[in-house]
């Protein structure tokens, strides 16, 4: 079975402008039936330091992540139709993607990597902050799920995401805006106006 493209852009929602990750140099466009090899490139480059332990021959390392490549990406577009389907660029050349889906109260993080060259350069943090802006400005909170060995947790701590779901193999992470967060401190005390 061949994966298909999701429609994004022109036939389904717009792409927005992330300023943050534009200044990195990241543009952002609708991915396109000729984008799935690099999907399947980029998918494969998040799983190399997990295979690298198995005893398994390069066909079988290739051909067991074609087959998850493409139940990953048939359950995306059959669970999130209405979700934004992003290559990001960096001089002209496809980088990572994001695929996010807006909620009525939370804007959901489907997926988001970055090849191995691109990161640790800021591109991610960029990004992220850009949409936890866009987030907030609409009162909204940011998940996603990451793998609970995943180096990005880190990031996602920093910037102030918090586990509030344990999914076995993956954690739920959630950043909430500040109108969004309990105006009661941990002691459970009402903060007085200052």
């Amino acid at each position: 079975m061949q994966p298909q493209a999701p429609a994004c852009g022109e036939n389904g929602p717009p792409v927005p402008v992330y300023q943050r990750a534009e200044r990195m140099g990241l543009r952002f466009r609708p991915v396109t039936a000729g984008d799935l090899g690099f999907l399947a490139a980029l998918y494969a480059s998040t799983r190399t330091d997990e295979l690298a332990l198995l005893p398994w021959s390069d066909a079988q390392k290739t051909a067991f992540l074609d087959m998850q490549f493409e139940a990953q990406h048939s359950h995306y577009l059959k669970h999130y139709p209405d979700a934004l389907w992003l290559v990001l660029e960096r001089a002209g050349k496809p980088v990572g993607r994001l695929y996010l889906d807006q909620w009525p109260d939370e804007h959901r993080i489907i997926d988001i990597a970055l090849l191995p060259q691109a990161r640790g350069q800021g591109m991610g943090a960029a990004l992220l902050r850009d949409l936890m802006d866009d987030a907030a400005e609409a009162s909204k909170a940011v998940g996603i799920h990451v793998e609970k060995a995943n180096p990005a947790m880190r990031l996602y701590k920093r910037l102030g995401f918090e586990t509030i779901a344990d999914k076995g193999v993956y954690d739920l992470l959630r950043w909430q805006p500040l109108e969004r967060r309990s105006s009661k401190p941990p002691g459970g005390e009402c903060l007085k106006d200052r």
